[in-house]
């Protein structure tokens, strides 16, 4: 089995690609070792003790390192977890916790009922062209919000701490939302 690597815009981030599906369906966004409890592929990444987030998309895992720590040094470890599990066809998950495709969000809105056609648009856009994008890079962003013309997005996997995610925010989805949505006035990210 090849397991291929890819850069991503976060230089801490590394983008593993397995060369089979990951997850069949939704992300999964791991901060910490606790919540990598749920998941023994994300529990063995974590244990390696230089590894901050661990992110499970469809085709692929993304793992971000500590400041200051070099890839060179936690790379093959990370391939040779990898590499084991996916041969061995374990389970990405343990059994009981098959709440994991809905992790709690530490700040939800509730979006008003007036604006259902505007959030449905925004919601579309999301989907069809911006997470697609975001999958590139080996992140994701979740929709969480529309409030008085504002978005709130929550980044998920390369893209959470990604020096260059505030451009993305604020160059890339937000002028491409106020092109398609006039209501929206502004980006965030929670």
């Amino acid at each position: 089995m090849l397991i291929e690597t890819e850069a991503t815009p976060n230089p801490a981030t590394l983008k593993f690609l397995p060369g089979r599906a990951v997850m069949d369906a939704g992300t999964r966004d791991f901060a910490t070792p606790e919540e990598a409890t749920a998941s023994p592929l994300a529990e063995a990444i974590f244990a390696l003790g230089d590894v901050t987030g661990v992110f499970f998309g469809r085709d692929f895992v993304s793992v971000t390192i500590a400041p200051g720590i070099n890839w060179a040094d936690v790379k093959p470890d990370v391939l040779g977890i990898l590499l084991d599990h996916f041969s061995a066809n374990m389970p990405l998950f343990r059994q009981g916790s098959a709440d994991f495709a809905v992790p709690v969000e530490e700040e939800s809105f509730a979006d008003d009922p007036a604006d259902a056609d505007i959030v449905a648009q925004i919601r579309e856009l999301i989907e069809t062209r911006v997470r697609p994008a975001v999958a590139n890079d080996g992140g994701d962003i979740v929709y969480r919000g529309f409030d008085k013309g504002k978005v709130y997005l929550r980044m998920q996997g390369a893209c959470a701490g990604c020096p260059s995610s505030s451009a993305t925010l604020k160059n890339g989805i937000e002028q491409l939302l106020r092109h398609y949505v006039p209501e929206v006035t502004e980006v965030r990210a929670v």
